[in-house]
C-alpha cells in the first residue's frame, strides 16, 4: 500500500507542475518548446498513475463499509477518476497527437489555454478533494 505521504508528495508535484505549466503556456513560444512538451508530458502520466494508485488502494475499504454515505463518496471519486482519465485521453487526442514525439500541437493558443486551464483546475479540485476528504475517510475507516 502506498503510504499516505507518498500520495501528498505525489499531489505536491504535480500541483507543482500545474502551476509551472500554467505560467510557461501563457508564452505562446513555451508551448512548442522540447522541456515544456516533455514536463507536460510526465505531468500526464504523473496524473494517470496517481488516479490509477488510488483508485487501487482507496475505494475497497470505503465499499466495504455498511454505511451509505461512505459508500457513495467512494462512488463519486470513482466516477471522478472515470471522468478524469477520458479528459485526459481527448485532451492527448486533441492537443498531442504524435504521442511518440512527445509534443503538443497548438494551432489555436488561446483554445489551448482555455483547455489546459480547465485541465489544470480539474486536476488541482481532485487533490484538494482527496487530500481534504477521501484520505481522512480512509484513514478514519482503518482505525475501526
Amino acid at each position: 500500500m502506498t503510504s499516505y505521504q507518498e500520495l501528498n508528495e505525489q499531489n505536491h508535484h504535480i500541483t507543482e507542475l500545474s502551476n509551472i505549466l500554467r505560467t510557461l503556456f501563457k508564452d505562446r513560444s513555451m508551448c512548442d518548446s522540447d522541456s515544456c512538451c516533455e514536463m507536460f508530458n510526465n505531468y500526464m502520466v504523473l496524473i494517470k498513475d496517481h488516479i490509477d494508485i488510488v483508485d487501487k488502494e482507496m475505494y475497497s475499504d470505503l465499499l466495504k463499509s455498511s454505511d451509505k454515505k461512505i459508500n457513495n463518496i467512494a462512488r463519486n471519486f470513482m466516477s471522478g477518476s472515470v471522468e478524469i482519465k477520458k479528459i485526459l485521453k481527448n485532451f492527448i487526442r486533441q492537443w498531442c497527437p504524435h504521442k511518440s514525439k512527445n509534443e503538443l500541437l497548438v494551432k489555436d493558443h488561446q483554445q489551448f489555454i482555455h483547455d489546459t486551464d480547465e485541465l489544470f483546475d480539474l486536476v488541482l479540485q481532485r487533490i484538494l478533494n482527496e487530500t481534504e476528504h477521501l484520505y481522512p475517510l480512509v484513514r478514519t475507516l482503518k482505525k475501526d
